[in-house]
């Protein structure tokens, strides 16, 4: 089933989204700023719902909903645009030590997908659980906030700026219902 088919209008989701490989691509600001800057456009235009979220180095996790069209139709043309902006990047960037061992990543991970397809940057699943019951609400909450200090990144979630547990989070949050 495609993905967008799996996601409902008026639903909340805890969603991931991972890059291909898991390769640490959001270690990189410019890499990070054009994911940025592409949530706050989905905020603001495409009525992205977002409530919790963290930026990993390959990995996004969220909890997320859509009041215009289906988050999985939102989420696919987010995933598209941010690979084909930071694939741009990783080209014409002089300072990107990895770009041969990248591009070739992704080409490769391109050729062995179905879509057959120059590159892939993102995974093709987004994963979509639908929040069903404020346990589980709080449950995928709970893991979201928890990911960076479980991973060895940080002591304390809220150390972690690119989530909404910190007070310095780039992206605007709506509280949870």
């Amino acid at each position: 089933m495609s993905e967008y088919l799996k996601t409902q209008e008026g639903k909340t989701y805890f969603i991931t989204f991972t890059v291909v490989d898991w390769i640490d691509v959001f270690t990189r600001d410019c890499y990070v700023n054009i994911l940025l800057e592409s949530i706050r456009y989905c905020q603001q235009k495409k009525g992205l719902l977002l409530y919790t979220y963290c930026i990993l180095p390959s990995h996004i996790h969220m909890i997320a909903g859509s009041d215009e069209g289906t988050l999985g139709e939102l989420l696919r043309d987010l995933k598209g645009f941010t690979a084909r902006k930071i694939l741009t990047e990783i080209k014409e960037n002089p300072h990107e030590s990895r770009r041969e061992w990248l591009l070739e990543a992704f080409k490769k991970a391109g050729s062995l997908s179905s879509q057959k397809q120059a590159y892939q940057f993102w995974q093709h699943s987004n994963h979509p659980e639908e929040l069903y019951s404020v346990k589980f609400i709080y449950q995928k909450e709970l893991y979201i906030l928890m990911n960076p200090v479980e991973m060895g990144l940080v002591s304390r979630p809220e150390h972690y700026l690119l989530s909404s547990a910190s007070e310095e989070s780039p992206l605007k949050v709506l509280p949870l219902k």
